[in-house]
């Protein structure tokens, strides 16, 4: 009989629906989960502390194959997965709708400075101006990472008349090669940063990227606090060398309360929440799960497939 382990959070959704013959193993807490995993040969070890998920994922020594709910699974021993030859399947593109949506808004807030009319609001004071005057309209934004989410960004800002340029690695009409970004950054009023973490992209926006970019171009970072050089950009922002930054990603998270981010006018902080900013992200991932796990008792491939050796 096949032995499942799973989270409990996700149970409401997969019990009813689960084939028959199967002997799943529930877990709640990261007691319980250490209980319930070592016999599993599959496993969604998903919960709310990531070192709980690692540590269960250490004691699952006859798991084939992992589900998550997660797309970026960096806070996982990658060596274990890799060891054990264990099948990972992500999240890649399951919140890939409401990130790229997160991007439209965030770019929307600070071209027409949004936040200053939400807080004018708050005092009750009518403006007599708009305290933002860009338009997206015939901007042109710099996109780093086209995977799931990218895809999605690049026609919505299209919809808005941004001229969008990718970084592939095969290059292409409309694209640049990881090699050439770098070259023409000064030429976006946009970078947007969609990229996994992995080592090649730790730091890839630092001092000196950050003094190529227009005086007014705007960072915006929906992959990983890690991808950007933190202290760097706190400086750039602090001294205005650059527009602003629309950061869903910080290192750490929870950014702390004494943070200089909270403080700088020109940093807008979301707080790890544009995937979040849905009702559909569990059940989407409840069907891929269902779907993955037919074809697994049937001996066919599962996906989307997340290499631990690339990182994503």
């Amino acid at each position: 009989m096949t032995i499942l382990a799973i989270s409990g959070l996700i149970r409401p959704l997969l019990e009813p629906r689960l084939p028959a013959g199967l002997d799943v193993r529930w877990f709640m807490t990261k007691e319980e989960a250490l209980e319930a995993v070592p016999e599993a040969e599959i496993g969604w070890f998903d919960m709310y502390e990531q070192d709980a998920m690692a540590a269960t994922l250490r004691a699952a020594t006859n798991l084939k194959w992992l589900n998550s709910i997660y797309a970026g699974l960096d806070f996982l021993p990658m060596d274990v997965l890799i060891e054990r030859g264990i099948t990972v399947t992500n999240g890649a593109g399951i919140n890939a709708i409401t990130i790229a949506e997160y991007v439209v808004m965030g770019m929307l807030n600070i071209a027409k400075g949004y936040r200053d009319v939400v807080r004018a609001q708050d005092r009750k004071e009518w403006l007599q101006d708009s305290p933002g005057k860009r338009e997206l309209s015939g901007t042109k934004a710099l996109l780093l990472g086209y995977g799931a989410i990218g895809k999605l960004i690049k026609p919505r800002l299209e919809a808005f008349d941004v001229e969008v340029t990718v970084v592939r690695r095969s290059g292409g009409e409309g694209a640049l090669r990881p090699d050439e970004w770098r070259g023409k950054l000064g030429e976006f009023d946009w970078v947007i940063l969609a990229v996994p973490a992995t080592p090649e992209t730790e730091a890839m926006i630092g001092a000196s990227e950050l003094a190529a970019m227009k005086s007014d171009a705007v960072v915006v970072n929906i992959a990983r606090g890690a991808v950007i050089d933190q202290p760097a950009l706190v400086e750039a922002l602090k001294i205005k060398s650059i527009g602003g930054a629309f950061l869903d990603v910080t290192t750490p998270e929870p950014l702390p309360a004494d943070h200089e981010l909270w403080t700088l006018d020109n940093a807008h902080i979301t707080m790890h929440l544009s995937g979040r900013a849905q009702d559909k992200m569990f059940m989407r991932s409840a069907e891929r799960f269902l779907e993955n796990l037919d074809r697994y008792l049937k001996g066919e491939p599962v996906g989307p497939v997340f290499d631990p050796k690339l990182g994503y």
